[in-house]
């Protein structure tokens, strides 16, 4: 090779090195590390660049599980552990300071970004998860086919009567998920199980072949549907293989949805881009290979998927690697760099904006866009 080609070579090499040193990865940022007990994240937000709450129980060989929130206030350089009253289940964040927690017994609010929590009173139903358009206006999705509506921050709550129309016995339906794509457009998200057998009671990792010949069976998925602000709300419910876990918006463009299917399933879960202002769907990624559990829409557009790998049928016996797709225009899927000590169940997206963007795992690590 002549000098010019040893030089163009050597070009080439550095600036490829240049290049995969300076793309995005996915980094570490907290791992809770003790022999003999295990934190569990259930969810993860982050209001603003620099706050971020993460919640979950740390739980000992005996079964005994301790309330904890992950806690930073300078963008994930340092996280720290507090102590909550109850199990958390989901978090929700107004602005970088006021937020509210569902737990198993209740609702928190905090005014302080998650230092310091105060409990509501009781609510009607036990409840999945809350969403808030202001300080005083928001709803809760609830269990036995409910959902709650408040006026004053979540001291008082009323039922909202379109929740118990779609059919259905309400001890095996709830609701589950609440997204807004704007101050009019909103959706809650809900399910009703059907009666199942005495065998299929046990989790998969008892029995996986009773499990792996489970067959799939549909059961209705419910949808409730705003487009006033929450002032009025149309219930549906449809039958579906799967179940609806999330729905994610962007104020200009479609959303994102997420179905998962159980361990018989032909594919773990499926991604599907949605157009509410049409109520239109169309699936944009599923593989074998992978287990999405949460999806993310940045203001610009920019979609992220996060997931595991699959090690094998049975999905709940052993983690996998966290795994995470990017996308700029919900067609083409990219890979992103993760730190390879990433292994989950779940994983869940979070973001402050289009840079500052967080993963937390149900094993106790929270990783940041870098």
């Amino acid at each position: 090779m002549n000098p010019l080609g040893w030089q163009l070579c050597a070009l080439s090499l550095l600036t490829g090195g240049v290049a995969l040193a300076q793309a995005p990865r996915w980094q570490m940022q907290y791992f809770y590390d003790e022999a003999k007990s295990e934190l569990i994240l259930q969810d993860i937000q982050t209001p603003s660049v620099r706050r971020g709450v993460a919640i979950g129980s740390i739980q000992d060989r005996k079964g005994r599980r301790k309330p904890v929130a992950v806690v930073t206030s300078d963008g994930g350089a340092h996280w720290a552990i507090g102590k909550l009253e109850e199990i958390p289940v989901s978090l929700f964040f107004l602005n970088d300071s006021l937020g509210w927690m569902v737990t198993e017994k209740g609702i928190w609010k905090t005014a302080e970004a998650g230092k310091d929590w105060q409990k509501l009173p009781k609510l009607p139903a036990s409840a999945w998860r809350v969403y808030f358009a202001d300080e005083n206006n928001g709803w809760a999705a609830c269990n036995k086919k409910t959902v709650l509506v408040t006026h004053d921050g979540g001291r008082k709550w009323q039922p909202i009567k379109a929740a118990s129309e779609p059919p259905g016995a309400p001890e095996r339906s709830a609701y589950s998920w609440i997204a807004f794509a704007n101050r009019n457009y909103g959706i809650i998200l809900g399910f009703n199980q059907p009666a199942t057998r005495w065998g299929s009671q046990f989790p998969a990792w008892m029995d996986p072949e009773d499990a792996l010949s489970r067959r799939q069976t549909p059961h209705l998925s419910y949808t409730m549907v705003t487009r006033d602000g929450g002032q009025t709300w149309r219930a549906g419910s449809s039958s579906l293989f799967g179940q609806v876990t999330r729905a994610r918006f962007s104020a200009n463009g479609p959303g994102l949805g997420l179905i998962e299917f159980g361990v018989s399933g032909s594919y773990p879960s499926e991604v599907f881009k949605l157009d509410w202002t049409t109520g239109k769907s169309q699936t944009i990624f599923r593989d074998k290979r992978f287990f999405i559990t949460d999806v993310w829409l940045t203001k610009e557009g920019t979609s992220y998927l996060a997931g595991v790998e699959t090690a094998g049928q049975v999905r709940s016996i052993s983690p996998g690697n966290v795994k995470v797709f990017k996308s700029s225009d919900m067609i083409t899927w990219s890979e992103m760099a993760v730190d390879y000590r990433a292994v989950a169940r779940r994983a869940t997206l979070s973001g402050a904006d289009e840079q500052n963007l967080w993963l937390a795992t149900d094993n106790g690590m929270i990783l940041k866009l870098k």
